[in-house]
């Protein structure tokens, strides 16, 4: 019956010209807003299973949307045409949605957990006593290979990747900020570098790896190195996770020079319609068993340090996804550069990949 109704109400909104909401719709179905959390997060981001046990230890439903960008979040949130009880922004864009005034001041009251999280992870400049956000994921962005076509321990360096024996064999991700920043980490500045000396030389030296560029993508990149339609990639670590799994001769490094260290954490929208669905999910994902097989299902580093304990050794012990404090040292967070610099960013690396078009 409720199937029956739902479209109806979608044939008289097509051909009749009547509008009606999705959360009418909802309704016509027995969602409600009392009884649904809606949740906005990247693809393939969480273990499938642990939306189907919160929704049989809650009683909530939940309601899964993913989006591909921190941008694509930020505009369809900023915008307010659909409100989410959740999100997972990266740190920069959460530092941009508070300034914004587009996020809930969370009642930390409300939170279980927050002991289990690892102390380096918490109280960071993009929310300072993390009165706005809770640590999901983290992880950095380096260089894998493969030892078939290049020996090992060959790439170390973002210089690397300017390698002439890698004509038309590197694959990049499909991000100004990351390729934009290798190219001022490889020339010793800070990849949220506002000199615009610096990004015009940055900028240069990407146009001499043009030759080098096999492709531009996005999550194709993990298919295409496992593979082995190429032999070296720049990608994020929980990606090159997936990647070691299915090719045991692929390799992740992070560049010793520098590079970016990531956070994804959780943030309640004020479009948020249910927060105790929020804080209950949140709760939820802070339980030790179910943070870590997060982090098994999803590949990246879990900030729960409880939950390291029941994660395998050899998975805590690879330095390539948990670095050591020598290498965190040179890492750097994104921070948001205002909309200037975002599109000097952007510009340049939309220059630099009509050069190698």
């Amino acid at each position: 019956m409720k199937r029956l109704i739902t479209l109806v109400l979608l044939i008289l909104m097509v051909s009749g010209g009547i509008y009606f909401s999705v959360s009418q719709l909802n309704k016509a179905q027995g969602i409600t807003s009392d009884n649904t959390l809606s949740l906005y997060n990247w693809g393939d981001y969480i273990d499938p299973a642990l939306i189907t046990k919160f929704e049989k230890e809650t009683g909530y439903r939940v309601s899964y949307e993913t989006f591909d960008s921190n941008e694509a979040m930020y505009t369809k949130i900023e915008q307010g045409g659909t409100t989410y009880d959740l999100a997972v922004p990266s740190e920069y864009m959460i530092q941009r949605m508070i300034k914004e005034d587009l996020l809930v001041k969370l009642d930390h009251e409300k939170i279980a957990g927050m002991a289990n999280l690892d102390e380096q992870f918490l109280n960071k400049a993009f929310d300072p006593e993390n009165q706005y956000s809770i640590p999901y994921f983290w992880g950095t962005l380096g260089i894998i290979y493969n030892d078939k076509f290049i020996a090992e321990d060959a790439i170390q360096h973002w210089d690397d990747l300017w390698n002439p024996d890698l004509k038309n064999d590197v694959m990049l991700i499909d991000g100004a900020r990351e390729i934009m920043g290798l190219s001022l980490n490889s020339l010793g500045h800070s990849l949220n570098s506002k000199d615009q000396t610096e990004l015009e030389a940055a900028a240069e030296k990407l146009d001499g790896l043009t030759p080098n560029v096999k492709a531009i993508v996005a999550d194709e990149i993990k298919m295409y190195m496992i593979q082995e339609e190429s032999s070296v990639a720049v990608t994020f670590s929980g990606e090159a996770a997936e990647m070691l799994d299915g090719n045991d001769r692929l390799h992740y490094v992070i560049p010793s020079e520098g590079s970016n260290v990531w956070f994804d954490n959780f943030v309640i929208p004020k479009t948020a319609e249910n927060l105790d669905a929020a804080y209950a999910f949140i709760n939820f994902m802070l339980e030790p068993e179910n943070a870590a097989q997060n982090a098994e299902y999803v590949g990246y580093s879990t900030p729960n340090k409880v939950a390291m304990e029941l994660l395998p050794d050899e998975l805590t012990e690879d330095e390539q996804f948990y670095p050591d404090s020598k290498t965190m040292e040179n890492l750097e967070v994104y921070e948001d550069l205002g909309r200037k610099y975002i599109g000097i960013y952007n510009d340049f690396f939309l220059e630099f990949k009509m050069h190698r078009n």
